[in-house]
């Protein structure tokens, strides 16, 4: 889920960008366009950028506050899809590339004449030369639908973090006397003895219900994040995201985009996308402990209907807990995500920087208020 979901900064007055880490490289975006830059084995960055399609000013409900964070969120998840297709291809061709350069066979000599000295009688002689073998076109791969990835995405997301959790707290509330236990027949399997614990939910406390439920959904997300974390690839993207992270308060601040003002600037930003996830387990919390129904399948439906609106109202708080008006409360509800980006950032160095400075760049060469 983490990779879907861009880091949104706001840098000048009403201009905000947002970011994504990707394979080796990261993408950068302004309200008009985005960029991606990547870079590949041989040193060189490999860049694309692209005007973004302006929803909010063709329906103009789209910014209406909580309904812009869900729109947000959609065009965000499609972008980042993209964006990992992107550095996915370039890698991968890059690999292939490579392993054409091993495999290729030695050069044989082939004869070849040269242009002789000035002498008439000795004008052409013939000399052994190496003409290397041609190297095959590449042939682009096409990449996963944008579609299908969002859905498989949105599918595991909520498989993990909405179904799991609550028929988890379902069984240990029944275990723990905390719940009315339900009736199992003599002859009932091992099927029906589950179906019978998950079919219905009648805990003696709802709220207390609700609570563990977020509380688990919470403790699966931070063990997800921390395991990927010892991950080598992983490990990579979470340095290209305090690249971004850092490349962004080098221009919010002001500063010329180098790597050496950039390396001197703080990895956790209040903004980040880890922050957002944060806010949503905790909204989540709040919205969820109004949903007492007794079907188990009713409290999935409810809780996935309201995902939207948990979306919402998180954009909106992550948006206004940024600005320095904000109050403890807003700040406080922040600070679990910005403890968390201690893992989900790593520190880069200064050839990871130069990329997310080339990312930003190109991207504000197509923004019109800086361009």
């Amino acid at each position: 889920m983490l990779r879907f979901i861009h880091t949104v900064f706001a840098l000048e007055r009403d201009l905000i960008v947002g970011g994504q880490a990707v394979m080796e490289g990261v993408m950068m975006r302004t309200p008009s366009a985005y960029a991606i830059a990547c870079r590949k084995l041989d040193g060189s960055i490999v860049t694309t950028a692209e005007i973004l399609p302006k929803w909010s000013d063709k329906y103009k409900w789209l910014n209406t506050p909580v309904l812009r964070g869900g729109a947000t969120l959609i065009q965000t998840m499609a972008l980042g899809i993209k964006a990992l297709n992107f550095s996915a291809k370039i890698f991968e061709d890059d690999l292939k590339e490579q392993e054409q350069r091993e495999k290729a066979p030695a050069a044989e000599p082939r004869l070849a004449f040269a242009e002789g000295t000035d002498d008439e009688s000795f004008t052409k002689s013939r000399a052994k030369v190496y003409i290397p073998a041609t190297a095959k076109a590449r042939t682009p791969g096409q990449s996963a639908s944008a579609v299908g990835s969002i859905l498989f995405a949105l599918g595991f997301n909520i498989l993990l973090f909405v179904v799991a959790p609550l028929l988890l707290t379902n069984v240990a509330f029944i275990a723990l006397g905390f719940a009315e236990a339900p009736v199992i027949a003599p002859e009932a399997g091992w099927w029906g003895t589950f179906a019978a614990y998950v079919w219905e939910t009648k805990p003696h406390s709802w709220v207390a219900f609700n609570l563990i439920d977020g509380v688990i959904r919470m403790i699966f997300f931070v063990a997800m994040i921390y395991s990927m974390s010892f991950l080598k690839d992983i490990r990579r993207v979470f340095e290209y995201h305090g690249a971004e992270h850092k490349t962004v308060y080098t221009w919010e601040n002001g500063l010329e985009l180098t790597p050496a003002n950039a390396t001197t600037q703080r990895r956790q930003h209040p903004r980040c996308g880890t922050s957002f996830l944060m806010v949503v387990m905790l909204v989540s919390i709040v919205l969820f402990s109004v949903i007492a129904f007794e079907q188990t399948w009713l409290n999935l439906v409810v809780r996935i209907a309201l995902m939207p609106l948990v979306a919402g109202l998180s954009y909106e708080v992550i948006r206004y807990a940024a600005k320095k008006e904000s109050g403890a409360v807003f700040k406080l509800m922040t600070l679990p995500g910005i403890w968390l980006q201690n893992i989900t950032t790593q520190e880069p160095d200064d050839a990871q920087l130069e990329v997310a400075i080339q990312a930003l760049n190109e991207s504000l060469k197509l923004e019109p208020e800086t361009a």
